[in-house]
């Protein structure tokens, strides 16, 4: 696992084409996961949400449509910045206005329980520590609250999967690079960190040793991705 600072330059780097090399490289498919995302978040008009490692602001700004009061956070300010723009033209669109917070997720600067739910899309495995992550969302949701993780996942079924890796390990990296103009091996990283990361079953045991409860997953798109749903106690 890289040291945080060397991801944090990382994603500074691929920050420009961030979300053009996503839409390409996903087919147009993350934009799905997310709409699940919203869906699994079960959230009510007027709730307060967090989203963690919020990058350029996608999932924030899906759940901000659905009604709630989202506040996005991230430890890289070139994320942050296009976030910032791309909620720019959101308002002068009438979508209202969004709140961006430079923050480190292992240290949110909340107090505790003043969230009614927290995600995070594609970024609790750039934590060096998952489970602390996961800890620091709770304690920053009310009891009661939830926490949704939209995370890549591996597929199983046979064709499907080779196919996968050879997408993702052969022309993802190149690809990836090419498109957004990262030349730091920014999509290579990409790569071996889904291959390292716990899932499936691994990953609920990692929500359960953060004191979440009732922790339950939903594979998306062939095993490609998961959503992973978890309760703070009440």
């Amino acid at each position: 696992m890289p040291e945080a600072t060397t991801i944090q330059r990382m994603f500074a780097e691929v920050a420009p084409g961030y979300d053009r090399a996503n839409r390409a490289l996903s087919f147009g498919v993350d934009r799905w996961w997310r709409r699940r995302a919203v869906r699994m978040v079960g959230l009510r008009p007027g709730e307060r949400g967090l989203d963690v490692c919020c990058g350029t602001g996608d999932l924030a700004f899906a759940l901000q449509a659905a009604g709630a009061a989202v506040t996005g956070t991230d430890f890289c300010a070139p994320m942050l910045a296009i976030a910032g723009q791309k909620a720019r033209r959101r308002n002068e669109r009438g979508g209202g206005p969004a709140r961006l917070v430079a923050a480190d997720a292992l240290a949110l600067p909340f107090a505790d329980h003043c969230f009614d739910f927290a995600t995070v899309a594609f970024g609790i495995r750039n934590l060096s520590d998952p489970v602390a992550g996961l800890r620091e969302m709770a304690r920053v949701v009310r009891p009661g609250g939830r926490i949704v993780v939209l995370e890549f996942c591996r597929p199983r079924l046979p064709v499907l999967g080779a196919l996968y890796r050879f997408y993702f390990g052969r022309v993802l990296p190149r690809l990836g690079g090419w498109i957004s103009g990262a030349r730091n091996g920014a999509y290579r990283y990409l790569h071996d960190s889904v291959m390292a990361f716990p899932e499936r079953g691994d990953f609920l045991a990692l929500m359960q040793r953060a004191g979440l409860q009732r922790p339950r997953l939903c594979l998306l798109t062939g095993g490609i991705a998961a959503l992973y749903r978890g309760e703070v106690e009440a």
